[in-house]
């Protein structure tokens, strides 16, 4: 009996170091090859985006730029959009994905969200003021330009029964909702409202509708990775962000109106930090 249970613990021990040694694949990876691979959006103004000379840049870069600072590492970015991001993770083409991610239960089942969640945004549509869009219901029927694998397509098809013309990215959407392919473009309330803050050709656009369904953004990391060295460390960082106002101070950078989640969460981590 003796023998059986000194066998059984010396397996005991064999397993629980192969899991030691697969949770830390991962931050031993990127520590290894001296790069953290960051999945992040190349167009979705100011989060992530292109600047003039072609260059990511945007609030979510910064983060990702601070990560790797964290890490001692180079950082590559990967641009990627709603409907590719999470399988660029599973099948290890990135580290990690900081791109806008609304955080809910299907995705949750795909991949790890990391908390404390980073940001908060909801649902709208932006559309030419001459439309004269007043309610939700106003959009029954109409052609209205979407983003493919947006969280919240199935719940407004639903409940105002739209049109719904969904394509890869931001930019063939705006595209054709300033030809006229479709009379409203639906999407994250904190895109429009930076969008039409700048004026210009928007100077003809509004956002007509009480923002709906809000929902929390995540980073996101495979499952394994869940209670990694790599995803603890993700998980110390963001809050950290939230606790020292590193996250207000780049919003205000990149000319964000300032989040109440952001400021709730500020708060309730400096008070647990006390």
């Amino acid at each position: 009996m003796k023998r059986l249970f000194g066998t059984l613990c010396a397996a005991l021990v064999c397993m629980s170091a192969v899991a030691g040694e697969t949770l830390a694949d991962t931050y031993n990876s990127i520590k290894e090859r001296g790069k953290l691979v960051v999945g992040v959006k190349a167009d979705y103004r100011p989060w992530g985006y292109r600047d003039p000379s072609g260059e990511l840049v945007g609030l979510e870069i910064d983060m990702a730029n601070d990560l790797a600072n964290t890490l001692g590492v180079e950082l590559e970015l990967v641009p990627v959009v709603g409907s590719n991001r999470m399988e660029f993770l599973n099948q290890e083409k990135i580290d990690i994905i900081i791109a806008t991610m609304g955080d809910n239960m299907k995705r949750r089942k795909v991949v790890t969200m990391i908390e404390p969640n980073y940001y908060a945004g909801g649902t709208n549509i932006i559309a030419k003021k001459e439309t004269g869009f007043e309610n939700w219901t106003d959009l029954k029927s109409q052609k209205i330009c979407g983003i493919q694998g947006a969280y919240y397509n199935r719940r407004v098809l639903q409940l105002y029964e739209i049109d719904l013309v969904a394509f890869k990215g931001v930019p063939e959407a705006v595209n054709a909702l300033k030809q006229g392919s479709c009379v409203g473009f639906v999407y994250d309330n904190t895109w429009i409202e930076k969008t039409l803050a700048e004026g210009g050709e928007w100077e003809a656009y509004e956002m007509p509708f009480e923002t709906e369904d809000p929902s929390v953004w995540a980073i996101g990391v495979r499952h394994e990775d869940a209670e990694s060295p790599f995803g603890l460390m993700v998980k110390g960082k963001v809050a950290d962000w939230h606790r020292t106002g590193w996250l207000l101070e780049h919003e205000q950078k990149w000319g964000i109106n300032q989040s109440p989640f952001l400021l709730e969460m500020n708060q309730a981590l400096r008070t647990r930090a006390k």
